[in-house]
């Protein structure tokens, strides 16, 4: 065989290509620092004494919980019913990164700053480590939240707050599956859907049977099923369930007092599209024990402000995953030519880019100014817009996320449904907080509710978005609007008010949105959501009119990246 020559096998053809015309990932950075709305209207809302804890949790996010946050959603939750001896232990077993961003999490103290630290902003500084963790992992925020809006309930049975609250507030994390009362440290899950109820849980059918008085609080026994449980490894749940007196709430541990496992057996997790991270799974409780909290047969009044600060949390979650698409968008954009100049100066390209980001800021805006009225505590006014403004906020930025994520892909082009690229992990996230906590039409029939129950919760929500009145004539129209179909709701029947209430509630979101920009956001900011929203509501994002400031709203959002 003769020898090969240079000339038979150039070395050349070892390389095809160069890469070039591609951004740098956006990583290793400051999550807090690089965004300047968060930072405006953390200060707005009274939270500007946060900025230090934000910070440091923001480089976290922009560092090491963003590549804990992949690996976490890479590699599963497990189940492992049973050890290699037959012991039935009904055990979830997580990925490293998932048990560092819990820790993290709570070392930060987001799952109680407002309980320990009842000043005002707390629940505003506490909304901004949410957004932050949401931001590299949304799925641990599951048991956070629980634990977080578990302690008004737990609260209502000083018995079971002595033990359970301490432990609660601890700033330890300790995931071995053993006692609660073995640990320093614990978290609080949910489970109250049921396969035949839904989010009817008056049709659950989980039967509580009473024990007899322990040292913890009213023992009952349970037996029945639950078709959602969340984050199965927590140390205790709170319950739905049938008591005599009806339905009723219940705490229930994984581990007895006695040091024994509870009857709780998992049946299998639910393998999901989103939420990865987060073990959700399906159990059967087979005599399993509880206590009572609060009375027999008010079960739904027990539970009502644990729910609603999860659904709040829904609100944070969203705005979060909007907040993380906009970041990677601008940063790609920025670092990407076509046809002749970078993406963000192509005028098309600024007007989707401009769209996203006003949706984005409107959402935490939104998140921010509950969070201020949940820090009022005990004040009537600002108890009554929570009520309706977490309902209207739920229902409209969960349901505006789903779009902004896709959007937000398709602004990046092919590269953003490779799964190296966050993206397509948003976009699976993005329906998740639209459904749980309350589905959309949830959301609607609570506003319907509550405005039903008590008329000076809407008259206070109209206080809020009429401040803005005159300011202009286009949020004006919505609020004459919005005036004339309340007057008519108490003289319709309930089928047409439900007919209607999307309709209704969709503009008290967008109302209220557009008070908040043009109250305490910047002018460019809010003059573009209303000249998009409500001057000539659009169906696509891009679809901004000519006069709004694209370039200052795009440099006002994109990603600050000089302090990592």
């Amino acid at each position: 065989m003769s020898q090969m020559t240079d000339q038979a096998c150039p070395s050349q053809w070892a390389e095809t290509h160069q890469v070039f015309n591609q951004p740098t990932p956006l990583e290793n950075y400051n999550a807090f620092s690089s965004d300047l709305t968060l930072q405006h209207w953390m200060q707005v809302f009274a939270g500007g004494w946060g900025h230090s804890r934000c910070l440091a949790y923001g480089k976290a996010v922009g560092h090491e919980l963003l590549q804990a946050g992949f690996l976490a959603n890479k590699y599963k939750p497990e189940f492992n019913s049973h050890d290699r001896f037959g012991h039935r232990i009904d055990q979830v077993d997580y990925h490293p990164a998932y048990h560092q961003l819990m820790e993290t999490a709570i070392e930060s103290g987001y799952h109680q700053l407002p309980w320990q630290q009842p000043s005002e902003g707390a629940n505003v500084v506490r909304a901004a480590l949410g957004y932050l963790h949401a931001q590299a992992d949304p799925g641990t925020g599951c048991p956070l939240t629980m634990t977080f809006a578990a302690v008004p309930t737990i609260r209502q049975q000083p018995e079971l707050a002595n033990v359970w609250l301490p432990k609660i507030f601890s700033r330890q994390y300790e995931p071995d599956n053993k006692p609660f009362f073995q640990k320093a440290g614990v978290t609080i899950g949910m489970a109250m859907t049921e396969k035949q109820g839904g989010s009817d849980v008056r049709a659950n059918t989980t039967i509580a049977t009473p024990i007899k008085k322990q040292n913890s609080g009213l023992a009952y026994e349970l037996v029945g099923h639950k078709w959602f449980c969340s984050a199965p490894m927590c140390d205790a749940f709170v319950v739905l369930a049938q008591a005599k007196g009806g339905l009723s709430c219940f705490l229930m541990p994984r581990w007895r007092p006695d040091g024994c496992k509870n009857q709780i057996f998992i049946q299998r997790l639910k393998n999901k599209m989103g939420n990865v991270s987060n073990a959700s799974s399906e159990v059967e409780f087979r005599g399993a024990l509880a206590w009572l909290v609060g009375e027999e047969g008010q079960g739904v009044p027990t539970i009502i402000e644990m729910v609603a600060l999860t659904r709040f949390d829904c609100i944070i979650g969203s705005a979060a995953l909007m907040r993380q698409a906009v970041a990677q968008v601008l940063h790609h954009t920025a670092g990407r030519q076509a046809f002749g100049r970078s993406l963000q100066q192509q005028p098309l390209m600024q007007n989707v880019l401009a769209d996203l980001a006003i949706e984005s800021e409107a959402a935490i805006a939104l998140g921010m100014r509950v969070a201020f009225s949940l820090d009022q505590q005990g004040q009537e006014h600002h108890q009554s817009f929570v009520r309706l403004a977490t309902a209207v906020g739920k229902y409209w930025v969960c349901k505006r996320v789903v779009q902004h994520s896709y959007e937000s892909m398709e602004t990046i082009g092919g590269v953003a449904v490779v799964e190296d690229n966050i993206l397509p992990r948003l976009y699976r996230e993005a329906p998740i907080n639209a459904i749980w906590e309350g589905s959309g039409n949830i959301q609607c029939l609570d506003v319907l509710r509550a405005i039903h129950k008590q008329s000076t919760t809407l008259e206070v929500f109209f206080q809020e978005i009429m401040v803005s009145k005159g300011s202009d004539k286009y949020l004006d129209n919505v609020i004459q609007q919005l005036k004339q179909m309340a007057v008519k709701l108490p003289q319709i029947s309930v089928d047409d008010a439900q007919w209607q209430a999307r309709q209704f509630v969709e503009k008290l979101a967008l109302a209220l949105q557009a008070s908040i920009l043009i109250n305490e956001g910047e002018s460019i900011i809010a003059d573009a959501f209303i000249a998009g929203r409500l001057a000539e509501p659009h169906y696509q994002y891009g679809t901004l009119p000519a006069s709004i400031n694209a370039v200052a709203i795009i440099e006002r959002a994109m990603p600050q990246l000089g302090d990592k």
